[in-house]
Order: structure tokens, then C-alpha cells, then sequence
């Protein structure tokens, strides 16, 4: 028996423009959430085509199964999706989102629904649903996102719900609070990541971003950063490491621990395999311990633009389809790629560009030819294959928020806490650009014999602390050391400079009355593996090599460092400020007799 489709429509008219939202309404987990949905999950882990997922869900008692198509959206303006169901009262749902702007800059906001029922149950349980219980809950949800999205700049950092502490939770909260105090983390850092922890919900919490917390309070990422992993090592909270997709970008797996991971994974959303890197697909998150508080990461809607955020337009089409439309850009460069097709194509979004551009699919894929765009333009899609293929607006830039593992592991507080964490033996990940130092003590043979093995030995463990202290405050991390030397790594080249010759300085005009030091030191930018040597983190390849040749070259009263150093654009403002550079050229032993440029680095 076939039954008649049931359509909603529903109105609003809010004061807060689509563009702030946008965040709000197209994040279509929390909204589920807040409309009362029950969570979802996976039924099924097997490979998809084109981004469908199977999903479940139980209401009213019942089990329902459906496989979810791609959501479909431009931004900030609509989305929609279909989901067919295989289990359960209904047939088919669309749901369709348009936001339009108001001549007084704010939306009207339409959001339709039309529901297909299989069955008696459905015919009657479809209405109790969106005609009854949907009404009421859509328009507390989107009245309050207009309520928030009038008031604030940008949308909150999380949502203020009922919290639910563990046994002791409080207590515990406030005992590690003290703790982080004596040991000197800064009173603001610590009093906003309490507050997170003792007001956010659960969405928010199961994967805190501590760059993202920092940037809300206007605090300084590496103190939230180390004061979360601080407040880890005292059991307030707990860290992960999401392997994060190159193309959705979200979190295709979460490992507990770096010797978990591989370096190769899957993401069942984008139907990809990919080779993981520390540099930009490993991100360390953290969310409460359950002795505080007991968070999971639960979904509502697995879906929606703002899973993807950088995407700003997704539009299926099937084989043979054309479709016309207009997009909205910001002036950055985007790329355009397709779900079966192989690579992608390049435009940047300027005042010179296009108003109007083709793009077509078909058997020898989107073209190669980068184009020029203005930020509105009339956009015709073609897909002159035989199968769909959905077309993906992204923006290449990708966010800064995120402590990433090549970032973390080069903390020299990380290091320190968590010196167990190793990859796995035998397992090699790239890192992608790393500044490695390489430090000596000049003549420090003839320093045993000069004062003694006693004394000698402790005055180079003290030129240790004078180096770990140093290179710590300038964002660094000592990796190992080698007798008097010390091999360190740094994120950027201009900190590594900075920390060398704070650390040369120290050592050449002691406070005390023991003898000054002089250290010879060597640096390095390039492309470098980690790996775990002597069960704990490590680097190898060519850019580690290259820098252990250059600290021989140093007299201690000097810094030499590589043309990749020197050409930094930080570095060069830094050096035409503060030093003076010569400029030499050398062959450097086991890189085939090859001429390298490098430069010796002086104080004024």
C-alpha cells in the first residue's frame, strides 16, 4: 500500500545575519541534539560510494536503519540531504535549509521536511514527530542560535547544559587546579580550562582543542597547550591522537597513544586511504577524565557542512548531469575536486577574476589549468561521466587550531611528561619541516683536565640545564643528548636561533665564578622521520645528518646554519636586526661532494 508524503515547512524570522548562523544551523549534530533527536550510529563499517554512510537509530522503541546520501550545501545560504531507510516506519526523508537575507540583514530562515511512511506506525508516528514534537523544538533551537549569534562576534566556544560530575568529580577538579597552580602555570590559563571542564557540554568537551580554547580567551597557545598536558600528567584530563582525514579533515580514527599509530589509514566518509603524517593529519586532543567527569563522543548527525568546514560548497550530481548556480568565495585559494576522479583543480578568488566559469567532469578528469574567479560567481557544473560525482568547494588553507603532533613533540614539556610516548618499533612518520640544532662544548677534554673529572662533570651537567631551560622558553625540545652534545628540535627556525644564542650567551658570562663555556652549535631546516630509537621519540634523514655536520663547523663563538635557515623570512628580518651573516660555501662529508651555500651567524 502506498502512502502520501507528509511536507513541513517552517518560517523564521531572525535578527542575526545567514553568515553568523551559518555556524549555528549548519552544525547539524548539535542541532539534532538540541532538538531532542536520539544519537545515531554506524551500522555498517564497509566502504562507501560518494560519502553515504549506514546509519541506526532506535525511537519510540523501534529500530531504524538508513542509508545517508552526501549532504548537499552552499554557504552560508542552504543545505539538504536524503536519507533512505531500510528499517523502521518511514521510507524516505529530504530535508532542505535555505537562508536568505532580509533587507534588514537578518534571515529569513526555511527549513522544510518531507517524509515518506512505510507503513501504518509511520503514517502515524511522522506527525507526532515533526508536526508535534519537531515544531516545538526547531524553534527553541534556532531561536536561541539567533539570540546567540546577535549578541556575540563569533559563535561560543561551547554550550552552557546541566553537568553531570563523576563521584568526587568536583573535588578532584579543584585538587588538580591547586596542583597546576604550585607548579607555577599561569592562574588565567588555569582558571578558563576549569571553567570549560565545569560548564561545557559533552559535544564540546570529547574533543577539546586547546589552541581553540586559547584563542577564545585571548590567552597564549603554548600556555594552554602545556598547562593541558600538565593537568594529563595529574589525571584531570585525558589525551588523544586523532589521525585527521586530508579531504574532510575530520578525525578518521583516535588513538590513545603514538605507539598505536600506523602510518597509513582509512577514512570510511571519504572512502580514502592515506599516509599519515606528525605535520598535519595527527592532531593531539584531550577531553575530562571520567574521575571528573564522564564524557563520550556521541553523534547525533554524522553529516552537515559544519563537519567540513573548509568546504564551502558540495553538490552531487548524477551521470550526465548539469547544474547551474551561483557560489559565494572569500579571497584565498580553493581547490575543486571530484569524488571519483583523481586529483583536482586549482582557482584563486580575486577582483580580476571570472564572474562566470564551467567545470565539467569527464573521462580525463577536471582539467589542469588553474583559474581566476571573483568571490560571486555564476558556476555551471558538468559531470560527463557515466557514474556521479560529487563535487567538493574547498578551501586549500587549512586551520591553524590545531596542536599538531609534529608541534607537540618538539615541546620540550611533552618530552618531559610523556617520555614514554613512542611510535611503535619499526614504524616510520614523517614530521614534514623540522628546525634541528646540534650542539658541542669547545674544548671540553681539556677542561676535564684542566679542573678535574668532578668539577668538569658538573659544570657540564649545569650547561645542560642552562641549554634545556633556554630552548624550552624559545619552543623547543631536546631530543637526546651525546656525551657534551645536544641534538633539539624546533618548529620554527627563528625560535632555534633565538634559543642558541641565549644559550652561548649564558654559557660565555656565567654569574657565578665558574668558568665560561663555549659552545659550538649548527642549524638545519628541512624535511625529516620520526621514528623511536632507545624506546624513546626520535628523527633521522637527511636534515638531521646535514645539521650534525654543521655544528663542527662553529668555533663556539658563532652559529652556522644552512641557506634553508638563513632564506626564513623571520630568520633574515632577525639576522638584518641583531647579527651579522658571512656567507660561505663547502662540501660537507657523506652528501656526494655537492657545493653547500651556509652562513656564519655573529652577534653585533
Amino acid at each position: 500500500m502506498a502512502y502520501k508524503d507528509f511536507h513541513y515547512r517552517w518560517e523564521y524570522d531572525l535578527k542575526a545575519s545567514p553568515e553568523k548562523l551559518w555556524a549555528f544551523v549548519a552544525d547539524t549534530n548539535r542541532f539534532n541534539r538540541d532538538a531532542g533527536l536520539p544519537r545515531v550510529e554506524k551500522s555498517i563499517s564497509e566502504k562507501s560510494k560518494n560519502g553515504r554512510q549506514r546509519l541506526r537509530l532506535f525511537r519510540f522503541g523501534m529500530p531504524v536503519e538508513w542509508e545517508e546520501q552526501p549532504f548537499e550545501w552552499v554557504k552560508p545560504h542552504r543545505f539538504g540531504v536524503v536519507r533512505r531507510y531500510f528499517k523502521g516506519p518511514v521510507t524516505e526523508i529530504k530535508i532542505l535549509a535555505e537562508l536568505n537575507q532580509t533587507e534588514s540583514g537578518g534571515t529569513r530562515l526555511v527549513y522544510e521536511i518531507w517524509a515518506t511512511p512505510r507503513n501504518a506506525i509511520g503514517k502515524t508516528a511522522i506527525p507526532l514527530q515533526f508536526g508535534v514534537l519537531s515544531t516545538r523544538s526547531f524553534a527553541k533551537a534556532f531561536q536561541e542560535y539567533d539570540r546567540i549569534a546577535s549578541a556575540q562576534t563569533e559563535p561560543p566556544l561551547y554550550q552552557k547544559n546541566k553537568v553531570e560530575f563523576s563521584a568526587g568529580g568536583r573535588e578532584r577538579l579543584e585538587t588538580v587546579k591547586q596542583k597546576l597552580l604550585a607548579e607555577n602555570a599561569k592562574e588565567q590559563v588555569v582558571k578558563r580550562l576549569i571553567q570549560v571542564i565545569s560548564e561545557g557540554d559533552d559535544l564540546t568537551l570529547a574533543r577539546m582543542r586547546s589552541h581553540e580554547i586559547a584563542d577564545y580567551f585571548h590567552l597564549l597557545r603554548k600556555d594552554m597547550l602545556e598547562t593541558c598536558l600538565l593537568a594529563t600528567r595529574h589525571g584531570l584530563l585525558d589525551l588523544q591522537w586523532d589521525i585527521v582525514c586530508p579531504h574532510c579533515r575530520g578525525a578518521a580514527d583516535t588513538s590513545k597513544s603514538l605507539s598505536k599509530l600506523n602510518s597509513h589509514s582509512y577514512c570510511d566518509s571519504c572512502n580514502i586511504d592515506f599516509n599519515v603524517n606528525f605535520d598535519r593529519s595527527v592532531e593531539l586532543t584531550f577531553k575530562p577524565n571520567a574521575a571528573v567527569r564522564n564524557v563520550e563522543r556521541t553523534m547525533f548527525c554524522v553529516g552537515g557542512p559544519q563537519v567540513t568546514p573548509h568546504i564551502i560548497a558540495q553538490q552531487l550530481l548524477k551521470p550526465n548531469e548539469e547544474r547551474v548556480m551561483k557560489l559565494p568565495f572569500e579571497k584565498e585559494r580553493h581547490r575543486v575536486r571530484a569524488s571519483n576522479i583523481q586529483g583536482g583543480r586549482f582557482f584563486i578568488v580575486n577582483d580580476e577574476g571570472s564572474s562566470s566559469v564551467s567545470i565539467t567532469a569527464d573521462e580525463n578528469g577536471l582539467g589542469d589549468e588553474e583559474f581566476a574567479i571573483t568571490t560571486n560567481i555564476n558556476l555551471t557544473l558538468r559531470n560527463n561521466t557515466n557514474e556521479e560525482q560529487l563535487f567538493v568547494f574547498e578551501r586549500m588553507k587549512w586551520s591553524d587550531q590545531a596542536a599538531t603532533a609534529a608541534e607537540v613533540t618538539a615541546l620540550q614539556v611533552f618530552r618531559d611528561l610523556f617520555s614514554n610516548e613512542a611510535l611503535r618499533a619499526g614504524e616510520l612518520i614523517s614530521v614534514g619541516t623540522l628546525t634541528v640544532i646540534f650542539t658541542d662544548l669547545k674544548g671540553s677534554t681539556k677542561l676535564y683536565r684542566d679542573i678535574g673529572d668532578a668539577s668538569a662533570f658538573g659544570r657540564v651537567m649545569k650547561h645542560f640545564d642552562v641549554l634545556r631551560v633556554s630552548i624550552a622558553e624559545h619552543n623547543g625540545a631536546i631530543v637526546k643528548t651525546i656525551g657534551d652534545a645536544v641534538m633539539a628540535v624546533f618548529r620554527r627556525p627563528v625560535d632555534a636561533i633565538k634559543a642558541i644564542f641565549n644559550a652561548q650567551e649564558l654559557l660565555a658570562n656565567p654569574v657565578d665564578d665558574s668558568l665560561p663555556l663555549r659552545l659550538k652549535a649548527g642549524i638545519h631546516t628541512g624535511h625529516a622521520i620520526a621514528v623511536t630509537l632507545n624506546d624513546r621519540l626520535d628523527y633521522f634523514g637527511g636534515t638531521i645528518n646535514m645539521a650534525a655536520r654543521l655544528e663542527g663547523l662553529s668555533s663556539g663563538e658563532d652559529v652556522v646554519i644552512s641557506s634553508s635557515v638563513y632564506n626564513d623570512p623571520e630568520v633574515n628580518a632577525l639576522l638584518k636586526k641583531e647579527f651579522s651573516a658571512e656567507r660561505f660555501t663547502m662540501q660537507l662529508k657523506g652528501f656526494d661532494e655537492e657545493d653547500f651555500e651556509l652562513w656564519r651567524v655573529v652577534e653585533f
